[in-house]
């Protein structure tokens, strides 16, 4: 009896087994799930208090939104550098605890499963709506509201192509949101599965050099990539900072050395958190410029990488309708990781409950999110503003009283029923194959 419940009990939530240096890790994923349910909801409803809105000529209270809370918070180039680089920093953890063979194997091999079957089943209810609606309503609520900031979800014609689109989520290597699935998603977010995927083994292969290298090389090695990776505008410019900083935590005494601070001249040291702190100043003023003075320059610094693809001489086409990962981005997110790596505060305030709880469902709430504010949020908006009457504003605060309940109930499913059942489900096939 007990062969036959094992396995299945593998695919119920247990409890809790993050150990604490990677709580706040998880409890810091849940805060920023938090960021993004509030980007999404605002470039839905209220475009005009978020940065780099389209819709450039907002009421004034939006405005003001825009040119200080969204700069720090509901900021989407900020929110997606953020995961990547979180990404980076935990999915190595496993192998740097117990270095062998099997546990790079496994993370190779489960990777793809793990990531597969969630973003499969999202893509499906989107593939469903769509063919019932043709989000026609959309373009009506577009038109309605003024909204300009976000385009409609292309419609998937069939089974073939939407089997083609969740193929090449895990395919896609440039371009990342001209791909179909990420078109066709609601929000048009789907493109940072692909880049966290992609990402994933340029870790995987780095990380296997750690337990033969010396700490001091590798820091150099760490360096020289990362500067190579920001000339060719790799996505890996972020991905080698996480692992950097996770290798820099369990080897190397980071948080132990910090406290010492950083050596100038013989006993004079500087305290680790004031080259943090300005890191992070560097990168909030270079934001709150581009935002609130000279918007026109906000694209200028991807210029001085290599138009890898395009030319041998420096980026001056740059496709900013891409993704793109920005200095400004990069220098604020470095000082944050070193002030939360070195601060007991900071890591005891992520690892609360509640962050823990969301950084757990964090995957089931991107792909549901989206979904939920594009149909029950569009469609009660549509009704009470355009049916009944009832004022935009006030319609909006409606929205969001009647969509953050049906995020958290619908998130809570999909994590039980689709998310959590294919991590497990990845555990399982991983130990088949090796039987």
């Amino acid at each position: 009896m007990e062969k036959v419940t094992a396995p299945l009990s593998r695919f119920f939530p247990q409890s809790d087994t993050f150990s604490s240096e990677q709580g706040y890790l998880l409890g810091l994923r849940g805060w920023f799930v938090i960021q993004t349910f509030i980007w999404v909801f605002l470039q839905t409803f209220v475009p005009g208090a978020v940065k780099d809105s389209a819709n450039n000529h907002p009421p004034t209270w939006q405005k003001a939104l825009r040119e200080s809370l969204s700069v720090l918070f509901w900021n989407d180039t900020l929110l997606y550098s953020f995961f990547i680089i979180l990404s980076a920093r935990t999915v190595c953890i496993t192998f740097l605890k117990s270095p062998s063979k099997t546990s790079v194997a496994s993370a190779v091999f489960r990777r793809g499963l793990r990531l597969w079957f969630p973003v499969a089943v999202s893509l499906a209810f989107v593939k469903i709506i769509s063919s019932t609606t043709n989000w026609t309503y959309i373009d009506e609520f577009k038109a309605q509201s003024g909204n300009v900031s976000f385009n409609s979800p292309y419609l998937i014609p069939n089974t073939l192509a939407y089997f083609n689109s969740v193929f090449n989520i895990f395919w896609t290597t440039t371009k990342w949101s001209e791909q179909a699935a990420n078109s066709a998603f609601p929000s048009q977010t789907l493109w940072i599965i692909s880049v966290i995927y992609m990402q994933s083994y340029t870790i995987y292969m780095t990380m296997v050099i750690i337990p033969y290298t010396r700490n001091s090389w590798r820091i150099k090695a760490y360096i020289c990539f990362i500067v190579t990776a920001w000339w060719v505008q790799s996505w890996a410019w972020f991905s080698i900072t996480g692992l950097l900083f996770a290798d820099a935590v369990m080897n190397m005494r980071f948080k132990e050395r910090s406290k010492r601070g950083i050596k100038i001249w013989r006993s004079i040291r500087c305290p680790t958190w004031i080259p943090a702190v300005l890191l992070m100043a560097a990168g909030l003023v270079m934001q709150y410029l581009w935002t609130d003075w000279r918007p026109q320059y906000s694209n200028a610094e991807l210029k001085a990488h290599t138009g890898l693809y395009y030319t041998g001489g420096l980026n001056s086409n740059a496709n900013t309708d891409e993704p793109q990962a920005r200095d400004d981005d990069y220098l604020l997110l470095l000082g944050f990781w070193i002030l939360l790596e070195t601060s007991d505060f900071l890591q005891r305030l992520f690892q609360n409950p509640l962050f823990m709880y969301l950084g757990r469902r964090s995957l089931s709430w991107f792909l549901v999110q989206s979904i939920i504010l594009y149909t029950a949020g569009i469609k009660l908006f549509m009704y009470l503003n355009v049916n009944k009457g009832v004022p935009a504003v006030a319609v909006n605060v409606l929205c969001l009283v009647v969509c953050l309940p049906a995020v958290i109930l619908s998130a809570e499913i999909f994590h039980r029923a689709v998310d959590f059942p294919s991590q497990q489900f990845a555990h399982i096939v991983f130990d088949w194959i090796r039987e």
